[in-house]
């Protein structure tokens, strides 16, 4: 009987923020991830957040129910016992909020991002009503994170966080996380690597006391993300990694496309471990020597 329950994030992120170190928070466009990121957490007793965009949801057809049912079945499997979360990542429609909450999630993310701040305010806070009286945590996100791939966001433009309306929003809603736009962005970067606004993260990090979350991971140089993790007073404390994860399941299996649904439903055992295996293993790595969370449990 499995006893090892989700814990709501915020719990994993006060002790990341604490002691200077990040959650990786890995997207599983494909179920058969799910597995492979509990096991690389379990192998270096990491605590770590699985999680799924509203976008993603729709693109691989994945229902919410079926998604939280293959992360239970992975602690029951394998016997998982370090701390982790299920996080619904970039969400727009409050109804799939209500329904990843009813599903099981334990974390959600209301990305009203594209709104102006009073807007984003205003709908961020209907949000967060609804989910701590169920005792969800909420993220939001404040500025614009620019896109590549368009499975996470279809935003194209940056717009940099202003700490000063990050305090403002903070206050205002009472959420409990908050995505920051200081220079990453979804996907993968095809022309350059991203350069952080190290001095903008620290004057956000002087107004908000709360933890703060990194959105576009794959392919951030190890040495900015540890920058970024280690400003004092806690940097960053989530990052998140979604494309990275499907390159390298799919480079396992020999495609260069993306799968959809039944193409997936079509593979045989062997290929599902062929890219279960490498995905764990790159996960390993993001959480020994890319987040500094490996044995922090």
């Amino acid at each position: 009987m499995m006893n090892n329950k989700p814990l709501v994030l915020k719990t994993l992120l006060e002790k990341a923020q604490a002691q200077c170190y990040a959650i990786g928070s890995f997207n599983c466009r494909y179920t058969p991830m799910i597995k492979a990121v509990m096991k690389a957490a379990q192998n270096c007793k990491s605590p770590v957040s699985i999680q799924i965009s509203q976008r993603e949801m729709r693109w691989f057809q994945i229902d919410l129910y079926e998604f939280v049912r293959e992360v239970l079945k992975s602690v029951e499997e394998d016997n998982i016992t370090i701390p982790y979360a299920i996080h619904l990542d970039h969400t727009w429609d409050f109804d799939v909020i209500k329904t990843a909450i009813d599903a099981g999630f334990t974390s959600v993310m209301m990305d009203a991002s594209q709104y102006k701040l009073e807007e984003n305010i205003a709908k961020t806070k209907e949000v967060v009503a609804h989910a701590h009286a169920k005792g969800i945590t909420v993220e939001a996100e404040l500025g614009k994170i620019g896109s590549t791939d368009k499975q996470e966001t279809d935003i194209d433009e940056m717009l940099y966080t202003v700490p000063e309306e990050a305090k403002i929003f903070v206050e205002e809603t009472s959420v409990d996380y908050l995505a920051v736009s200081v220079g990453t962005a979804h996907g993968v970067y095809a022309v350059k690597n991203p350069k952080i606004d190290f001095e903008r993260l620290k004057a956000i990090r002087e107004l908000v006391k709360i933890p703060l979350v990194l959105h576009g991971g794959s392919g951030v140089p190890e040495e900015s993300i540890k920058q970024a993790i280690t400003i004092p007073g806690g940097g960053i404390s989530k990052v998140n990694i979604a494309t990275e994860l499907e390159m390298e399941f799919l480079a396992a299996i020999n495609r260069d496309k993306r799968l959809s649904a039944d193409e997936l439903k079509a593979l045989d055992v062997k290929q599902v471990e062929q890219g279960r295996t490498a995905v764990e293993r790159i996960v390993e790595e993001k959480l020994k020597f890319f987040l500094g969370s490996a044995n922090q449990v």
